[in-house]
This record gives C-alpha cells, structure tokens and sequence, in this order.
C-alpha cells in the first residue's frame, strides 16, 4: 500500500507492446466475444495507463477465425489467413470500444487499409498517437498471409520502438512442459531466445522469436487471468518469465 507522500514507484518500462490471443476475449465461451471478459482486460491496461506507459497492443483472431485451420479444412491458404486478419480488425473494434468507455483514448490502425473504421499503417503517425498517450491497437496482422499475429506484434513492437513485448497467456509464464497436463512442470524465470527454439517452448511462433533474438527486444510471459498482473510486473512485482538473450 503505498504511503501519503511517498513517490509512486517508476514503471520498469515507459513503451511496450501487449499481444493477447484472440480466445483470451471468449472467456468461458466457446466462441467469439464476452463482453465482461474484454471489459476486465480493459481495465487491466487503463491501470497500467494510468501509471504513463505508453501502450499498443495485437490481439488474436482465433476466437472468429484461425486462418490455419480453415486452411486444414481444405481452404486456400492465403484466404484463410486473410480472413484470420479481418477477425482481428474485429476484436481491435472491440477492445477500442471498451477501453473508451473507460476514457481511455484509442487507435485501431490496420495494415488492410478500411478506412470507414480504422486508420490505415503509418508508422510515423502511430508513433504520434504513443507520444500523445493514446492506445495504439495494431490490426490485421502484417497485411501478408503466412505471418501469425505472434509475428506482426514482434515487428510492430520493433517499429514503434517499445521496450519489451508482454505476452499475457492462462499461465504466469514458461513452462518446460504444459502445466495444466503435468503438476510437476518447471517454471522458468528467465529463458534464452535459443533455448526457446531449440526445446520448442510455446512463447511465440519461430519467426516471432527469432525477430526478438535478432533485435533484442525482451519478452515477458505473465497470466493474463492474473488480477493486477500486467500493473504488477510494471511495478516490479508479480510471477512471470522473461525471454531474453
């Protein structure tokens, strides 16, 4: 509890990127959106706003579409992937709405342009909302099928110069194998780029995670059904694990 008079403690970073999957929005749901579960994350990220980071997010589409999937059902590939990214043009649209209900200024900046209900890519002016404390939610992936959102977050992250990917997940980080199946699974605090290719951890995708390596740009797993946990790691608290080099 903090004391009358004493400083609030300085966010460990002033500009990062956070990626959800598209099913953290379903809740219990089998499917699509659950308004209160986006409500809660909203919440979650207008606290860590309030602290003066400057946040964008990605947001997942496999809630609506998971391009892969349609494309093992016998789709073409490129317009599965394509359909993946208009999934997540409309989970942006909703967690825009929820974040300004809450008076939190946002961008939905697409790379498809559309712009009856978005802003097209420009990095220069994404970059002009950050400076201006408006939440930046990148959609549409890269605008390229054969790149995952696990992708375009890293480069996006890379674009606007954020400090750190968070990588909000349902475990509080890395695990050696999946928790939910073996109780005796070992949580890592800290784990290589290399190590994560190479043992095939589900962080991110390779190229996701080769993109980070390659620029060193830290990503920190944390469980996003956590209460406070994203306003925690900011302020030096809570479980998680970094992947770094």
């Amino acid at each position: 509890m903090q004391v009358s008079g004493e400083t609030p403690a300085k966010p460990s970073y002033s500009r990062v990127l956070l990626k959800i999957s598209g099913e953290a929005l379903m809740g219990d749901q089998g499917y699509g959106l659950h308004p209160p579960t986006v409500q809660r994350i909203a919440a979650e990220v207008k606290s860590v706003h309030d602290m003066g980071v400057e946040i964008c997010m990605v947001i997942g589409g496999g809630n609506i579409f998971r391009g892969l999937q349609g494309s093992a059902q016998g789709m073409e590939r490129t317009t599965a992937d394509y359909m993946g990214m208009l999934a997540t043009v409309m989970n942006a649209l909703a967690m825009q709405s929820a974040l300004e209900e809450l008076g939190v200024f946002t961008r939905v900046i697409s790379a498809i342009p559309m712009d009856q209900v978005c802003e097209p890519y420009l990095r220069r002016r994404a970059v002009r909302h950050l400076e201006k404390k408006r939440v930046c939610i990148f959609a549409a992936g890269t605008g390229n099928p054969y790149f995952t959102t696990d992708t375009a977050a890293t480069l996006r992250a890379n674009e606007m110069a954020c400090e750190a990917i968070f990588k909000g997940t349902k475990v509080d980080g890395v695990y050696d194998s999946d928790p939910m199946l073996n109780p005796d699974a070992k949580r890592y605090e800290t784990v290589s780029y290399d190590d994560c290719l190479a043992k095939h951890l589900k962080v991110m995708d390779a190229s996701a995670i080769a993109l980070a390596r390659d620029n060193d740009l830290p990503i920190i797993v944390f469980s996003l059904d956590e209460p406070g946990g994203f306003r925690g790691i900011l302020a030096g608290q809570g479980t998680y694990t970094t992947v770094k080099g």
